[in-house]
């Protein structure tokens, strides 16, 4: 499945995922099936949706 990010927070932050997990229920809130996964490559929280199916080809 692929997603689009649409932001990104330190997992370095004092309030760990709190901040990502904030900015996801709000969009949520908004109808977009926003979620949080940790890169640990990166060592980010990420706040991502699926890509709608008419972005699947690019």
């Amino acid at each position: 499945m692929r997603r689009t990010i649409l932001e990104r927070f330190p997992a370095g932050d004092p309030r760990g995922s709190w901040a990502a997990e904030e900015f996801a229920a709000a969009r949520r809130g908004e109808g977009l099936a926003a979620e949080v996964v940790m890169n640990l490559d990166q060592d980010v929280f990420l706040v991502v949706v699926p890509q709608q199916p008419a972005d699947a080809g690019r």
